[in-house]
């Protein structure tokens, strides 16, 4: 990534950013600051464009208007060959892990390392064993992907996502479909992972009381909008509708259930 801004403790700010769909708004002038060092939740009934904020972060989609700055970079000034070097330093934990089925664990961790440094093979395997230690794989690296449980896969994951040691890591759903243990072990791992190694985390979830316990700052989306952020906990006493309907799991509120009253975006 290019050098830090001086004059900012934010690696990540989003400024008035709109973001359409043919004709309908997904993300309506959103402005957020996410400060380094942090591990922050993009919350939200489904369909209200949280992915969709990872993937303007990451360059994968343009806004229709406002400014998308990282680590000092405004992603707009940048070419083809400039956004893949960006790239290079984001790690990225999709929703399933998205592990190579047809590689074992060593060259899934591997994979990035071989694309994009140029290290010799003891130093891959130094780095590779580091990270699986780390989020409690030592001695894995054998195995094939269809021998892990889901949680299992996505520590792998977890590891591949910051063996290239990145300032920044998306998360999309990283509990998604996981058992309570392996929720509370991810959580734990993305938290550890993230202060030891000096990085800034960016999780997009449903889950109210894992945040609770893991981030540091939270966005809560509605309508295309910000409709409150701060402290997870401090959120669940917000005198926004939308906000308090969400944290607190209310039936009842400004968000729709049903799809007729969404105009076809989509239900929670």
């Amino acid at each position: 990534m290019a050098a830090p801004s001086p004059d900012t403790d934010n690696l990540v700010e989003l400024r008035d950013v709109t973001f359409r769909r043919g004709e309908r708004v997904i993300l309506d002038r959103v402005s957020m600051d996410i400060r380094r060092g942090s591990v922050v939740a993009i919350m939200g009934p489904s369909g209200v464009g949280k992915t969709t904020i990872l993937k303007l972060i990451a360059g994968d989609l343009v806004p229709d208007n406002g400014r998308i700055i990282v680590n000092g970079q405004d992603l707009a000034e940048l070419d083809h060959r400039g956004l893949y070097r960006f790239r290079e330093e984001m790690g990225f934990l999709l929703q399933n892990g998205a592990l190579f089925t047809d590689l074992t664990v060593f060259e899934n961790v591997a994979t990035p390392l071989r694309a994009h440094r140029r290290l010799d093979d003891g130093e891959i395997t130094r780095r590779v064993k580091e990270r699986l230690s780390a989020v409690g794989l030592a001695g894995t690296e054998d195995l094939m992907p269809d021998a892990l449980s889901g949680g299992m896969a996505r520590r792998v994951a977890l590891a591949r996502a910051v063996v290239l040691d990145p300032a920044l890591v998306l998360f999309d759903e990283p509990m998604a479909g996981l058992d309570p243990i392996a929720v509370s072990t991810i959580n734990r791992l993305i938290r550890e992972t993230n202060d030891r190694l000096g990085l800034t985390s960016v999780v997009v979830t449903h889950d109210v009381e894992q945040m609770i316990k893991l981030v540091d700052h939270c966005f809560i989306l509605a309508d295309g909008r910000i409709a409150g952020q701060g402290p997870p906990a401090e959120l669940r006493n917000s005198d926004n509708p939308s906000v308090d309907q969400f944290m607190n799991g209310r039936v009842d509120g400004p968000i729709p259930f049903r799809y007729a009253e969404t105009g076809g975006a989509g239900s929670p």
